[in-house]
């Protein structure tokens, strides 16, 4: 009997108390606002409806699950309106209550799939046009915008501003990250593992409305697969593989020592460092490529460049690393795990982490070199281990 009350028990997931107390809250002032509005609107002794029930279904629907394609403006508002005005229409055109009750029901459903705004409470919004007494029959198609559609309006902008003010954004809209490069290839997290199109394939093989969008599916699964490498690659560490005779630079140095020193080691990116060996910046082939001016001598501080500094910064430019460098910097702690230095690295677009301990000073750096060779190392061992 446990087991098989375990069984109609439905698989949610987890949820902290926190997000419980806010959802509960959202619901308490969404209502409040909605009725108190509602009956100043119509005054005292009115005989109007103030707020109907199904409005209590479409705020679970807001304030617990905002990022359900369920609970976005077009399916609250499009969703109830069109629920009464056919809930209305069919109680006008069939005689029999309950028979139309249920043609009202479905018709409604059938209207808010071709429509895009399916939401369930207007199902029971269809059903109040028909069945709920004098009061709404009085009000003919009237029912439609009053309350029903009041009652929507208000109780979505109360959604609107409590949800976007306790971290929720509404209206939903999934993440998408950026190409980076202005290009029409997907980012590369997207481009290992599975592919948009067998995502719609999958979609298509189940054939059946999912509460979540597909853009929010997507992005759960591919988190889901960075959890996945996590577990896996969380042995590595930043230290296990950073370069630790780390060519550095001072933000005093000039723009041709910059350059002759990363031509000198072959490499992309200096860090900078103060005297106490304490990380101030980077110094890439970017930023002498789009920073400073060139001509046949080299990289040089141009007369624009100079104007713009000075008016920044209210003093003129000493044409020195300082001028160019990116500050602040990202860097990471020598016990990172390499799991959380990919995402970070293929989400910013950056090619180098410098590496430092507690005290701010530099101890190794990790370029994408060092992250590819160590993701092969991983590889070969486990296909040792499977072996």
């Amino acid at each position: 009997m446990i087991a098989l009350a375990r069984r109609l028990l439905p698989d949610l997931p987890p949820v902290s108390w926190q997000e419980r107390l806010r959802v509960v809250l959202g619901a308490l002032v969404g209502l409040i606002v909605t009725g108190l509005v509602c009956r100043a609107a119509v005054g005292p002794g009115s005989a109007l409806p103030i707020l109907v029930a199904p409005m209590g279904a479409s705020t679970v629907l807001l304030f617990a699950v905002p990022a359900s394609p369920l609970a976005q403006p077009w399916s609250i508002l499009g969703g109830n309106t069109i629920a009464a005005l056919i809930g209305v229409g069919v109680r006008m055109l069939v005689p029999d209550p309950m028979l139309a009750a249920a043609m009202a029901g479905a018709a409604a459903i059938l209207a808010m799939l071709v429509l895009r705004c399916l939401h369930p409470p207007s199902g029971a919004v269809a059903l109040t046009a028909v069945l709920g007494g004098p009061a709404v029959v009085d009000l003919g198609f009237g029912f439609a915008l009053w309350p029903v559609a009041a009652n929507s309006a208000l109780l979505l902008l109360t959604a609107l501003a409590y949800n976007n003010l306790t971290g929720r954004p509404y209206p939903h809209r999934a993440p998408r990250p950026a190409a980076g490069h202005a290009t029409q290839d997907p980012p590369p997290s997207e481009r290992i593992g599975f592919s948009t199109a067998d995502l719609d394939a999958a979609l298509a093989e189940t054939d059946q409305l999912l509460d979540i969008s597909r853009a929010d599916l997507e992005a759960l699964l591919r988190r889901t697969e960075l959890h996945s490498f996590a577990r896996r690659a969380r042995a590595t560490r930043a230290a296990d593989i950073m370069s630790r005779d780390v060519v550095a630079i001072s933000p005093d140095a000039s723009f041709r020592e910059a350059l002759d020193t990363l031509r000198r080691h072959h490499i992309k990116a200096l860090p900078v460092t103060d005297d106490s060996a304490r990380v101030v910046g980077i110094l890439t082939q970017t930023d002498l490529l789009d920073k400073a001016a060139w001509d046949a001598r080299g990289p040089r501080m141009g007369a624009r460049e100079r104007v713009a500094l000075t008016m920044r910064r209210g003093r003129a430019p000493a044409a020195s690393v300082a001028d160019i460098m990116t500050a602040p910097v990202t860097t990471i702690g020598p016990d990172e795990a390499i799991a959380d230095v990919v995402p970070a690295m293929s989400a910013l677009g950056i090619h180098h982490l410098p590496v430092t301990g507690p005290d701010g000073r530099l101890v190794g750096i990790v370029s994408q070199t060092d992250l590819v060779v160590a993701l092969l190392a991983d590889a070969a061992r486990r296909g040792e281990t499977t072996d």
